[in-house]
C-alpha cells in the first residue's frame, strides 16, 4: 500500500519557474539577516568577553548569567519573548519604514536583535576560548611596554584571538543561516517563508521545500568552501 502511494507522487517543478524571483528575494533576506546577526552578535560577544575578563566580579557575573541563560534556552522561545512577551511590559522595537516593508518592519528588526543576542552568547564563548589560547606572556609583554591592561587587550591580545577564532566565527555564520529559518514562523519573508507562500498558491508541498533545501545547501556549501580557503591562507602565516 505504501509503495502504491509513493508511486502516485509526481513532482512537477515547472510550476515553480515563475516563482524564481520570490525564491531569490527570500534568499537575499536570509543572507542579510544572517550577516547582520553575526556582525552585531560579534560586537555583543566581544563586549561580553571583555566583561568576563574584567577583574570586577559584578561584570563577570553579568556576562556569566547572559551566556548561561541565552545558551540554555531555545532560540524560538527567545524570539517569542522579544516579539510578544516584552511588548506586554512596554518594551518594543519601532518599525523603520525608510528601510522598506521587509527590512524596516518591527518583526524583522526584532528578529535581528533576538538572533544577535543569541549569537553573541556563542561568539562570547568562542572568543573566550581564543583568549585562553593566547600565551599569558603576551599580556605581561604588553604591560612591560607601558601599555595598560585595556590597551594590551585591544592592541595585542584581541587581534590574535580573533585570528584563532575566525574559523569558528565562520561556522557560526553558517549555523546562523540555517537557524535563521526559524523567523519564518513569525511571518518574516525569508527563504523558508517563501515556501509557505508558494505552497498556498500552487498547492505543491514537496517541490518548494526541495528548492528551499537546495538553496540552504548551496549557501552553506559555498560558505564552507570559502572558510576552508581562508583557513589555508591563515595556516601559511603560522
Amino acid at each position: 500500500m505504501d509503495h502504491y502511494y509513493l508511486s502516485a507522487i509526481v513532482l512537477d517543478f515547472s510550476k515553480l519557474i515563475k516563482w524564481i524571483p520570490t525564491f531569490i528575494d527570500g534568499t537575499i533576506v536570509t543572507i542579510v539577516l544572517s550577516l547582520m546577526t553575526v556582525f552585531l552578535g560579534s560586537i555583543i560577544g566581544l563586549f561580553a568577553t571583555l566583561l568576563k575578563q574584567s577583574p570586577n566580579k559584578f561584570f563577570k557575573a553579568i556576562a556569566a548569567v547572559y551566556t548561561q541563560v541565552v545558551r540554555g534556552t531555545p532560540l524560538l522561545v527567545q524570539l517569542y519573548i522579544w516579539l510578544y512577551g516584552l511588548p506586554l511590559i512596554g518594551v518594543t522595537l519601532p518599525a523603520l519604514p525608510f528601510l522598506g516593508d521587509v527590512y524596516g518592519s518591527r518583526e524583522f528588526l526584532t528578529a535581528v536583535v533576538a538572533l544577535s543576542i543569541n549569537s553573541g552568547a556563542y561568539i562570547c564563548e568562542l572568543l573566550r576560548g581564543g583568549l585562553e589560547a593566547i600565551d599569558k606572556g603576551q599580556m605581561e609583554a604588553g604591560r612591560s611596554l607601558g601599555l595598560s591592561r585595556k590597551q594590551t587587550m585591544r592592541s595585542i591580545i584581541i587581534p590574535q584571538a580573533i585570528r584563532v577564532i575566525l574559523p569558528g566565527l565562520g561556522n557560526e555564520f553558517i549555523a546562523m543561516i540555517k537557524e535563521s529559518s526559524i523567523v519564518s514562523v513569525v511571518g518574516i519573508f525569508d527563504v523558508m517563508y517563501t515556501s509557505n507562500i508558494i505552497k498556498a498558491s500552487t498547492y505543491s508541498i514537496f517541490e518548494p521545500l526541495i528548492v528551499v533545501a537546495l538553496i540552504y545547501f548551496f549557501l552553506t556549501f559555498t560558505l564552507t568552501a570559502l572558510m576552508k580557503q581562508l583557513e589555508k591562507r591563515l595556516s601559511v602565516y603560522d
